[in-house]
């Protein structure tokens, strides 16, 4: 596996002397970092009664605040923070993470998020250290996807060439390079996405990581704890940030439910990256099922029969948090707290 490398030509643009450093926060992960808040959800529970006192903060004169301090890049997106960076038109952790950087900073603040729905720990953001997986295994996945590909042939009367082992190789920490790229990339045009911090310092600040589903399969669950052991350190060591402030949110998808099997095998992996010795004080593993928005979780087993009211808590299923615009609030606000309080901690 190929180790993406950033120069450290990247890591030291924008010496102007005299400025304050723009603090720079990486956000990655799958889905859920991706965030599942539907605008339509956003704006009614912003003006509703029972609920606008959660989201008051984050308008101003009947509209969303887009901040001139906290700047964001998503997707090819870029400006000032506010709603609509998540999925789609959606938004995520990153607005009450982001609000609660920017309100604690006097310097301007930067969020660098890259996340890709369904994808796993154990293949696409396996990062170099953790190598590749056994012989056996590759060879068990080539012949697999070597199938598909000849039954497809068959039904679909094509030809298309068969997968090589090369190309199953080259899956395996595929999203873990496009993240480093993405942030090599941010870090030499934020210049140009962002007028305003042009020739300003850019001080790499903290990571946050929210991630899990899709390693509950096919025994990936197993070894999440070294993935993500591995992931932290080359991380770290690819950034040349070998303390960098590293916040992980906790699977969640639960809720009130206690969880089982697969689920709580991750939950215990990445609970368990705080107590490894070279991580303590500069990792937090955040709870996620504690945060849960009781009143659409109690809604959700009967959202097709009570759409109407189904759609004023909720937008999505379990695993994303039930598109919750509360909950998902609730988890960038204690991932906030929880790099704060690491920083304070260093």
């Amino acid at each position: 596996m190929i180790r993406t490398v950033l120069l450290l030509s990247v890591f030291v643009a924008g010496l102007a002397t005299g400025q304050a450093p723009v603090k720079v926060f990486i956000l990655a992960g799958q889905s859920n970092m991706e965030g599942k808040a539907k605008m339509q959800l956003m704006n009614h529970q912003a003006t509703d009664s029972k609920t606008s006192k959660i989201f008051e903060h984050l308008r101003k004169g009947g509209e969303w605040i887009v901040r001139d301090d906290v700047s964001i890049t998503y997707r090819g997106r870029h400006g000032g923070l506010t709603v609509g960076y998540g999925s789609g038109t959606c938004t995520g952790v990153e607005l009450q993470f982001g609000t609660a950087m920017g309100d604690h900073f006097e310097e301007p603040v930067l969020l660098i998020k890259a996340s890709w729905g369904g994808h796993s720990l154990v293949q696409k953001f396996r990062s170099p250290s953790a190598g590749l997986p056994p012989a056996a295994k590759l060879d068990e996945e080539l012949k697999g996807k070597q199938n598909n590909v000849k039954k497809n042939n068959e039904k679909r009367n094509q030809n298309k060439p068969l997968p090589t082992m090369d190309d199953i190789k080259s899956g395996y920490g595929v999203s873990y390079r496009a993240m480093m790229d993405e942030v090599k990339k941010t870090y030499a045009d934020y210049g140009a996405f962002f007028p305003s911090l042009k020739g300003k310092k850019l001080q790499l600040a903290g990571f946050v990581w929210f991630q899990g589903w899709n390693d509950q399969y096919g025994g990936a669950e197993n070894e999440y704890a070294s993935n993500m052991a591995h992931f932290i350190r080359d991380v770290r060591k690819d950034l040349k940030a070998p303390k960098l402030p590293f916040v992980i949110g906790v699977m969640g998808q639960n809720g009130s439910k206690p969880a089982k099997g697969a689920m709580l095998t991750i939950q215990k992996a990445q609970l368990s990256m705080e107590t490894l010795p070279d991580f303590k004080g500069n990792v937090k593993a955040v709870r996620t099922d504690v945060l849960v928005d009781k009143t659409a979780e109690a809604l959700y087993p009967e959202w097709r029969q009570r759409f109407k009211e189904w759609e004023l808590v909720g937008g999505d299923h379990a695993y994303h948090y039930l598109g919750s615009a509360i909950w998902f609030n609730r988890m960038g606000g204690a991932f906030g707290k929880a790099m704060l309080s690491l920083m304070n901690d260093g």
